[in-house]
């Protein structure tokens, strides 16, 4: 059989959009992927078709020594496999990539090594600490402070890199900081050299502690700082105080619990980390194309009837283009049909399909599609509202009220996940989530059929409760969880935008 290829990727530091392109366009190839401790499993996503195999390695911790990763990887190409090896920063610099590359060469198996964002680089620049700076240091040196066991730390030129080298940064060293604080102060660096230990780097999570070499080991001790984390050494650490952005984001250091399901949350977590934000996702919606179609393709003949074709959220654009191509149509079925789209989003998911909405009522609620309507239609028409099974009754009602015919078929189904995510379960458990947000009265709902009612309440009544509009905010209410934020417009830029608001007062 002809051997596969495996693909040695630099994940980078943590921050999945750190990811270079040819990792990425890698990953999406891939059958296999093995991936490490450090490598984010977001990155995975771009890989949904793959195995996935974690191999991690943690301080104490080892799910698969390194002779039996170089021989899985060996095994899984001489299956003929396409194996992408994701490693945290980059391969070559302290991942042991070295290792599994020459493995790899002398078993004859095609590799190709793609570059990442190595930690010490990335920690730097989101620390707000420059490596290098002409005014400071133009040199630069990168140490691992964990060795071969078989070797010792006092194996290092203690006595040529304390005063040699600029800027000096250490790689896995949290568990020798206090001999590398003490050699190099004993071998001329000044006690008062600044030195930042960044723990996390580039994810919401990180943290930054500076202080002088002499009193570091200390600080850290004090701080209960845990790996993995990067020690850097050098008067460019100074610079922090002018340089710093990444941890001045407005929503840095907070952590929020996004209720959308799964295949929605995406959107609106990247907003919030872009922001600043660590977000743990807890969907609590899985939508399900409806069981039994018949009355919803029974519906869909009967648009060149129609007058208006009604969608009140991404998710009905998406599931009812689905069906239409289902049934062998696409956006040509719409005739002479006019599209009234429920919000900025809808009205975006409708262009994906080249369909451009003749109306997206102000109210982005179903009160305010009836208020919209209803000028526009006369008693008799008909118009084609494909909908949730859970939706309200107001569109049917407030226009069937007026003469108009109004075809209301089940279009996709709001279920119950089987359970919730373990980590969101341990974060609400251990008190670590800041704020919670309701997309959507269901989401309520949901979380509450799950957790039951004293777990709904005892999790979430220390929380700021975030809903995207009044009728959400009218079912945390009914359910005993008052409402902290919500924004005037009912989109997820709002209440994004809205979260921000709230914890700068």
């Amino acid at each position: 059989m002809k051997p596969g290829r495996v693909y040695l990727i630099g994940a980078g530091p943590g921050d999945p959009g750190l990811l270079t392109v040819r990792g990425r366009d890698c990953l999406r190839a891939a059958e296999v992927v093995v991936y490490d401790y450090l490598a984010n499993p977001l990155l995975l996503r771009e890989a949904p078709q793959a195995e996935t195999i974690y191999v991690g390695k943690s301080k104490g911790l080892h799910h698969l020594p390194q002779n039996e990763i170089n021989a899985l990887l060996v095994k899984l190409a001489r299956q003929g496999k396409i194996v992408a090896r994701l490693k945290g920063g980059d391969p070559y610099v302290f991942g042991r990539g070295g290792e599994e590359a020459l493995c790899l060469a002398q078993a004859g198996i095609p590799f190709e090594v793609i570059p990442g964002v190595t930690a010490a680089f990335a920690a730097g620049a989101y620390a707000g600490i420059p490596l290098t700076h002409r005014d400071y240091t133009t040199s630069l040196g990168l140490f691992t402070g964990h060795e071969d066991p078989a070797k010792k730390l006092s194996t290092l030129d203690w006595a040529k890199l304390a005063t040699g080298v600029g800027t000096l940064v250490f790689y896995m060293g949290m568990s020798n900081l206090d001999t590398i604080t003490r050699e190099l102060i004993a071998h001329g660096r000044a006690p008062q050299t600044p030195v930042a230990v960044i723990r996390w780097a580039t994810l919401p999570a990180q943290q930054t502690l500076v202080a002088p070499l002499c009193e570091i080991a200390a600080v850290v001790a004090a701080a209960g700082f845990k790996p993995p984390a990067i020690i850097i050494v050098g008067e460019v650490v100074a610079l922090r105080e002018q340089l710093s952005w990444f941890d001045r984001k407005p929503l840095f250091g907070r952590t929020i619990l996004v209720t959308r399901a799964a295949e929605q949350a995406g959107e609106f977590s990247a907003m919030l980390q872009d922001l600043g934000a660590q977000v743990v996702e807890c969907p609590t919606i899985r939508l399900d194309p409806v069981a039994d179609s018949t009355g919803l393709d029974a519906a869909i003949t009967a648009l060149p009837d129609c007058s208006w074709l009604i969608l009140t959220s991404g998710n009905a654009v998406r599931f009812f283009f689905a069906r239409l191509a289902a049934l062998g149509l696409d956006a040509r079925a719409l005739g002479r049909c006019r599209v009234c789209a429920v919000g900025p989003r809808t009205a975006a998911a409708l262009r994906t399909f080249g369909i451009h909405a003749d109306l997206v009522p102000p109210d982005y609620k179903a009160e305010g599609v009836v208020e919209a309507l209803v000028p526009r239609l006369q008693p008799g028409e008909k118009v084609l509202f494909p909908r949730a099974d859970k939706a309200r009754d107001v569109i049917v009602s407030g226009l069937s009220g007026r003469g108009v015919e109004v075809l209301a078929p089940v279009l996709y189904c709001n279920t119950l996940p089987a359970t919730l995510p373990a980590d969101a379960l341990a974060a609400l458990e251990a008190g670590g989530i800041d704020a919670v947000c309701f997309t959507a009265s269901s989401t309520v709902e949901n979380l509450y059929t799950i957790l039951g009612a004293a777990g709904f309440h005892r999790l979430l009544a220390p929380l700021a409760i975030a809903a995207i509009g009044p009728i959400t905010s009218k079912s945390c209410t009914k359910l005993g969880l008052p409402v902290a934020i919500e924004p005037a417009e009912y989109t997820l830029k709002a209440l994004a935008a809205a979260l921000v608001s709230y914890y700068s007062a």
